[in-house]
């Protein structure tokens, strides 16, 4: 196999491998957060990061093409005309 191909094949591996990483920790995250949630327990230990870090995982698990729509669409939410 050539050196191409190896990191061709490497990349699609690490963008699924993110992809499945941060769905599942969406998850798992959430649904433990629900669960603390409305089981009445206390919260505010988390830190607010923890329910972005799965994001994170996705957006980088996602093609070039859609993390730039991604992109464009958080400047449309965030800019006002």
């Amino acid at each position: 196999m050539r050196f191409d191909k190896k990191m061709v094949w490497l990349e699609k591996v690490t963008r699924n491998l993110m992809l499945f990483v941060g769905l599942l920790g969406i998850i798992v995250i959430y649904l433990g957060f629900f669960y603390l949630l409305f089981s009445g327990r206390d919260t505010s230990i988390l830190p607010w990061y923890l329910l972005l870090s799965p994001w994170i995982c996705v957006f980088y698990g996602l093609s070039r093409k859609r993390q730039l729509e991604v992109f464009e669409w958080l400047k449309k939410k965030i800019v006002r005309k």
